[in-house]
């Protein structure tokens, strides 16, 4: 069943275009043909891009408290205002960083899918998550800006992943999509496997704002888009890319992130 997202791609946007008495008949014919599913097992389920109970037990979502620099969880309630030791140690150039989903399992699984098996289908219920994990931050940022890929990668996999959540993301919130402010100018080598010094290494100086797209920056407050947040590597020259052209703030925010353990 690969084309089965093609498909429903297809449906989506007939429904979009049509009348409230067309989208009625319309959506009872989706449903009737492709009912929605769990995304984990493929059980049926009431919407779709829901999970089954079992799945959303294996899910972990990441709630507060949590260090408001890093977004990353504390084991307990510390207090308004406290935050991670990492925070303190090492200051990010961004102001504030969120994900929906620690990344593990399921979770894992779905990133791999969207990013591997052209799973574009599970953008917009990803979005959808990454909006429920930052209302703050999608509420006062001036413009949504993805982590680009590099144009070598971008035509191997034919799309940019962070780019697509970033852009559904947009469309959900009323927030204005800014895929080329940002550049990647370096060929790096994936960041699978290696270590948080190499991977500061592999993407130092990889990202630029072209000169004709500084006006879309200055002066304002952006939302930079990721689908993982591993070591911070990528994230941490991204911002700095923009602020160097005059950005007000930069918040990151990603469907996913890893893990360890915070004091």
């Amino acid at each position: 069943m690969e084309e089965l997202p093609h498909i429903e791609s297809s449906l989506s946007k007939l429904f979009a275009k049509a009348s409230v008495a067309r989208k009625a008949m319309l959506r009872f014919a989706i449903d009737s043909l492709y009912p929605p599913s769990c995304s984990g097992c493929g059980k049926q389920t009431a919407e779709a891009g829901a999970l089954c109970g079992a799945c959303w037990n294996n899910v972990k979502f990441i709630e507060k408290p949590y260090c408001p620099i890093y977004g990353t969880p504390f084991s307990t309630e510390l207090g308004e205002g406290m935050i991670s030791a990492r925070a303190i140690a090492d200051p990010p150039a961004y102001a504030r960083s969120r994900a929906a989903v620690s990344y593990e399992g399921l979770a894992a699984r779905f990133v791999h899918g969207l990013k591997f098996q052209d799973r574009h289908d599970t953008a917009v219920w990803m979005a959808a998550w990454m909006a429920r994990a930052a209302p703050d931050l999608i509420i006062e940022a001036d413009v949504i800006v993805p982590v680009p890929l590099h144009w070598q990668r971008f035509l191997s996999r034919r799309f940019n992943q962070s780019a697509l959540l970033a852009q559904k993301l947009g469309l959900k919130c009323d927030k204005p999509f800014a895929p080329l402010v940002l550049k990647r100018v370096k060929s790096t080598a994936t960041q699978l496997g290696l270590s948080a010094k190499e991977r500061d290494t592999n993407v130092k100086r990889a990202f630029i704002v072209p000169e004709h797209q500084t006006i879309n920056i200055q002066g304002r407050r952006v939302l930079l888009i990721d689908d993982v947040i591993t070591t911070g590597s990528t994230i941490r020259e991204a911002t700095q890319a923009l602020l160097k052209v005059g950005a007000a703030q930069v918040d990151v925010l990603a469907f996913a992130m890893v893990l360890r353990q915070q004091s």
